[in-house]
């Protein structure tokens, strides 16, 4: 891998002054040192904005670049600064505000993704789960299966915070309509690119400290109440409304999905609101899943009480 390919880095930040300077120096100590941060601020009302400007005064304006977000929460301030960043970069990796990167985040994503530049391609993985005061607490999930179109339908599989896009992916995420909601910026390019006959390679090895706080708007969901709180969710219908928008989102790549991705779509979309002899049939014609038995147990109840 050479060591000049150019990596634009997508902090989007909101009130995130509490462990901001944690993530912007380990973000400065890679080893791969071909970057640009663009700083994409929501509107911030605490000393964010000031630690941004200190690190431009240190790395210069042209190293850290400060955008001022869409206001439209968290999903959209990311695929609004993939799309500012501009195309004069080889690869966009999304950044949270409140993690702390190992040294090697960037030059092990980008070894893996470096030989693969004939289609769009997303670097993803696992992550190293941190306390507020940065003591290790333990993994995220190790998901084994093979990251695909049908398991992208029904579940998310790796945090945004840990994504590097390729250029020819970046391309095609920027093209979601503006006006429509996304349920979260990560799922929506694991649907789309692998829709699109992209690839995922999702790293069983961590490169990144997940920080877990009280302020986290997505945690890493292990905990048995996180997860009862995952099945009350899913039957009160947000995993059906979820999946309603995802949907809705998709209509406007119809003609860029793969045929065979086309074909699970169109069979997903007729059958999931069906009697439930064809929603359990869908499962076999679509071949949906997900990464572990007790989250096909989940889906298996879902598709039979209709929540789907």
């Amino acid at each position: 891998m050479k060591m000049d390919k150019r990596v634009a880095i997508l902090l989007c930040t909101y009130n995130g002054s509490k462990y901001l300077r944690k993530q912007l120096d380990s973000i400065t100590n890679q080893t791969h040192q071909s970057w640009v941060i663009f700083a994409s601020d929501d509107g911030s009302t605490d000393d964010t904005l000031d630690i941004i400007k200190e690190f431009q005064r240190r790395y210069g304006e042209d190293r850290v670049v400060l955008l001022h977000g869409p206001g439209k929460g968290f999903a959209w301030n990311f695929i609004s600064a993939l799309e500012a960043s501009g195309n004069d970069f080889d690869y966009y990796a999304f950044s949270d505000q409140d993690d702390e990167w190992m040294e090697n985040k960037l030059s092990h994503a980008l070894k893996l993704l470096d030989n693969n530049q004939h289609k769009p391609v997303v670097y993803c993985g696992r992550t190293l789960l941190i306390n507020e005061e940065g003591d290790e607490i333990g993994l995220s999930p190790l998901f084994n299966k093979t990251p695909s179109f049908r398991n992208a339908l029904v579940q998310s599989i790796a945090g945004g915070n840990t994504m590097v896009l390729n250029k020819q992916a970046r391309d095609i995420v920027i093209e979601t309509p503006k006006w429509q909601e996304i349920v979260s910026h990560d799922w929506w390019v694991y649907i789309l690119i692998t829709g699109c006959g992209g690839e995922i390679f999702y790293d069983a090895s961590p490169t990144i400290k997940y920080r877990q706080h009280q302020e986290n708007i997505i945690g890493s969901n292990l905990s048995m109440l996180a997860r009862i709180q995952r099945i009350k969710k899913l039957m009160a219908g947000h995993f059906k409304c979820w999946n309603d928008k995802n949907i809705e989102l998709l209509k406007t790549f119809t003609g860029r999905l793969t045929p065979e991705n086309a074909r699970i779509l169109a069979s997903f979309n007729s059958n999931r609101n069906s009697n439930i002899l064809l929603r359990v049939k869908m499962i076999f014609d679509a071949k949906l899943y997900r990464q572990t038995f007790f989250g096909n147990i989940a889906l298996i109840v879902a598709i039979i009480f209709n929540k789907i």
